[in-house]
């Protein structure tokens, strides 16, 4: 078996789709028919009977081809019911200017782009840093009757939103449809992080024949690697967490047992409450591994129904899950995501923290700044937040462990020097990131006067300015400003056995700089004319 897993990893990538009969732009439903979609594969002829037109009549390859096919699409609407027409016609090219045959193969393909590291940035610079640079194919290739192979259409990966394949039929992701019952029939699809949750109906006694309780359930069909493959990869328990009736958890030390629903005085036990699968995946859409966390409980026989909570994830391999704070804006009231520059990197870039969060100071029940140090909340998006201890000083306090404590306490172990101007902003995309711009302000302070004084911290104020961003029916929030201003204070030794305590705070603002959309009307002409006074009657 790992044989054959490593052997399909490093097979070529799919064959591009390029039969015009099988092109189809307007499909954008997955395993649905869209409406007036004459070309897409999951309408029926019933379906097609309903359709008023074509919205994509015509559907043609490379149009730069000096021969091309052309599919057309058409409605027989004198026909009952009405029919769908489908013609493959040939066209020719009448510019001189086309092209005879695609022989240069790796044009039909979209390539990852290389990210550059520190390990291969000096290959990359030799390569692409000159003034002009140029890649060659591996062979040209003129026999078209090659060019397009039987199997050259196959599917042989998983393309996003597509279902996710089992031996039997589809991964089952349970769901409400119309009401809150749960549904069987509702599929994961392929790179759709989805969480859902439903009633299901249940009955004590027959709590052991109900499918839907039961970890096999979810677990018995092996999903495939690929569509419509023989390879299969198998779904392994990750976790078992056992709810009691009165709603505690406990994690199980060994997840190798399966533990089926059983009935037991008068309760229904190891009854499935919620299941979140985890989908590991390779950059070329193939499913390499699958595992499942199930939280199984207690049903007494007074309930005539419980609510069931469903999560799938997916995580490409070799890489860690970053959280996102929205696609693309930020969403009011999730983390305002943070990064830092690594030393020594030979070009501007910010990376992901170990949080890849912004946080201030977390107050605590004793208010105490030094048992403080280390508790830190996230700053959410869109949510002005203030925090802060109390600081007792005392004549034996040294002054500089003092004021690194202090700014321990109020920027955390490890501050970040950018922050993600999107909420789905990328480590790699250096433009997507905004430098957070450090001040300082000192403060005079009335204290006890003797002859030595230092500078402490005794506030932090972060100002994020953001704006709405893209269209005005749909705008996004984006952070175009950071400032973290840091406020000390001159704090002179006090007597011996003298105290005093001092206020340390938090504070995180958010402004909108948002200019107003520009009206139209600004463009119009003016016209001098004077209108009836009666023009708008009955209206004043």
């Amino acid at each position: 078996p790992g044989d054959t897993r490593d052997a399909a990893r490093v097979r070529s990538a799919p064959a591009p789709v390029t039969d015009v009969a099988r092109l189809c732009v307007c499909d954008l439903l997955v395993a649905q028919c869209d409406v007036n979609c004459c070309c897409d594969p999951d309408c029926s002829a019933e379906d097609f009977s309903l359709f008023t037109t074509c919205s994509v009549p015509v559907v043609i390859g490379d149009r730069q081809l000096c021969s091309q096919k052309a599919a057309v699409y058409s409605l027989d609407v004198e026909a009952n019911p009405p029919e769908r027409i489908f013609k493959l016609i040939d066209q020719v090219n009448p510019s001189i200017f086309c092209i005879h045959a695609t022989n240069y193969k790796q044009a039909l393909y979209l390539k990852t782009p290389e990210i550059p590291t520190p390990e291969n940035f000096d290959q990359l610079l030799e390569k692409y840093g000159g003034a002009s640079f140029r890649t060659e194919p591996d062979s040209w290739d003129l026999d078209t009757d090659v060019q397009n192979p039987p199997e050259a259409n196959e599917t042989s990966r998983y393309e996003y939103g597509a279902p996710v394949q089992t031996e039997d039929a589809f991964l089952r992701l349970p769901s409400p449809v119309v009401s809150s019952w749960c549904s069987d029939a509702n599929p994961a699809g392929f790179l759709v992080n989805q969480a859902t949750k439903c009633i299901r109906s249940v009955s004590v006694e027959k709590c052991d024949s109900i499918q839907a309780l039961s970890m096999l359930f979810y677990i018995n069909s092996s999903i495939l690697a690929v569509p419509k493959s023989s390879q299969m990869v198998n779904i392994t328990v990750q976790s078992i967490v056992v709810q009691s009736v009165n709603g505690m958890r406990t994690l199980l030390s060994s997840s190798d047992v399966l533990r089926l629903p059983m009935v037991l005085d008068e309760l229904c036990i190891n009854a499935v409450l919620g299941v979140k699968y985890h989908i590991t995946h390779i950059d070329m859409g193939e499913i390499i591994e699958a595992a499942a966390a199930f939280v199984l409980g207690a049903i007494s026989k007074e309930e005539l129904s419980i609510e069931q909570s469903f999560e799938i994830s997916f995580t490409q391999e070799n890489t860690q899950p970053v959280a996102l704070s929205g696609n693309p804006g930020y969403v009011v009231g999730l983390p305002v995501r943070a990064g830092f520059q690594p030393q020594g990197y030979p070009f501007p870039a910010a990376f992901l923290n170990k949080h890849s969060q912004l946080t201030i100071l977390h107050s605590t029940s004793t208010q105490d700044c030094l048992a403080a140090q280390g508790a830190r909340a996230p700053v959410l998006f869109g949510y002005n937040m203030i925090s802060g201890c109390k600081l007792r000083i005392t004549a034996a306090m040294k002054c500089q462990p003092l004021a690194q404590t202090l700014l321990d306490v109020l920027k955390g172990q490890s501050f970040p020097e950018y922050v993600a101007s999107f909420g789905n902003s990328q480590a790699q995309d250096v433009l997507d990131w905004v430098p957070i711009t450090q001040l300082h302000i000192s403060e005079q302070m009335i204290s006890y006067t003797l002859q030595s004084s230092c500078q402490i911290p005794v506030s932090l104020g972060i100002e994020v300015k953001w704006t709405k961003y893209g269209s005005l029916v749909n705008p996004q929030a984006r952070i175009v400003n950071v400032t973290a201003t840091i406020t000390t204070t001159t704090l002179k030794q006090l007597p011996s056995g003298r105290e005093r305590i001092i206020p340390i705070t938090s504070s995180v603002v958010f402004t909108d700089i948002s200019a107003p959309a520009e009206p139209s009307y600004k463009a119009w002409p003016t016209i001098n004319i004077k209108l009836p006074f009666d023009f708008f009657y009955p209206f004043v």
